[in-house]
């Protein structure tokens, strides 16, 4: 088996992935930040779920998502620590790996722009690690355009 180096690895950039939510940024917000929504759309797939989820947000601050699968045969601990929070624009983070991640909020016309960058890892091909963090960023929008605004 193939594995990257670190050098390859930082070759291939960052990956990118939006989306547009039609709801107003400050429940965009509340929902992408509350542990208490963070539980309902945390998973790729409707086989693994988010059972627990804790946040600090705070330039600092730690958060923890537990990532399970439904059949109980396996779970990981998703974590990392803040190192930039402004309020509803964006939310920069070390992830445990050491990786980096960038999440933007912008308010559109039609509602609320998500982006959110992020350092592959190298056990994953890019187009599979891009494809799982979509899955993840579409149930963020249908669980947070379910609510009443």
């Amino acid at each position: 088996m193939y594995i990257r180096t670190t050098t390859e690895w930082n070759m291939t950039g960052p990956i990118t992935i939006s989306t547009l939510i039609s709801k107003p940024l400050a429940q965009v917000w509340d929902c992408w930040t509350g542990p208490e929504h963070v539980v309902h759309w945390n998973a790729a797939s409707d086989d693994w779920h988010c059972p627990q989820a804790t946040n600090e947000l705070r330039e600092g601050g730690a958060f923890s998502y537990t990532m399970a699968a439904r059949d109980g045969s396996v779970s990981f601990d998703f974590t990392g620590k803040h190192t930039a929070v402004v309020p509803m624009q964006r939310i920069a983070s070390v992830l445990g790996d050491g990786r980096t991640m960038d999440v933007r909020f912008a308010a559109d016309g039609t509602g609320t722009l998500v982006t959110e960058t992020f350092e592959p890892e190298t056990e994953n091909p890019v187009e599979m690690q891009r494809g799982g963090w979509q899955a993840i960023l579409d149930r963020f929008k249908r669980y947070t355009e379910t609510l009443p605004t």
